[in-house]
C-alpha cells in the first residue's frame, strides 16, 4: 500500500511540476511574439503567375505568425489579366499591396 501511495504522490508531483514549467514557458514565449514593424513579405510576379493565389495564401499563413508584417506583390511584367487578379488579391487582403518593380 505504501508503494502505491508513493507512486501516486510521485505522479502528481511530476504532473504539477510539468504544469508549472508549461505555464512559465508559454508566458515567456507569448511575450516574444511582438510585432516586427516594416517586415515585408515580397512575392515577385511575372507573366501569367499561375500559382499566384496559392502563393498569396501561403504568405497569409506566414503573415499570421509574424504580426506587423506586410505582403508586397511586386509586378515584374504581369499580363493584364494577372495584374487585375493581383490587384484584387491585394485589395482583398489587409496589409497587402501591389507595386511595380523597383517601387518598394
Amino acid at each position: 500500500m505504501l508503494l502505491l501511495q508513493d507512486g501516486i504522490l510521485a505522479f502528481l508531483s511530476a504532473v504539477g511540476l510539468t504544469t508549472i514549467v508549461w505555464v512559465v514557458g508559454s508566458t515567456f514565449l507569448r511575450v516574444g511574439r511582438t510585432a516586427i514593424p516594416g517586415l515585408l513579405l515580397v512575392l515577385p510576379l511575372q507573366g501569367e503567375a499561375l500559382a499566384m493565389e496559392a502563393d498569396v495564401r501561403e504568405l497569409r499563413r506566414i503573415q499570421s505568425a509574424l504580426p506587423g508584417s506586410k505582403i508586397v506583390l511586386e509586378d515584374h511584367g504581369l499580363t493584364s489579366d494577372a495584374r487585375h487578379l493581383a490587384q484584387y488579391l491585394a485589395d482583398r487582403e489587409k496589409n497587402a499591396v501591389l507595386v511595380s518593380a523597383g517601387e518598394r
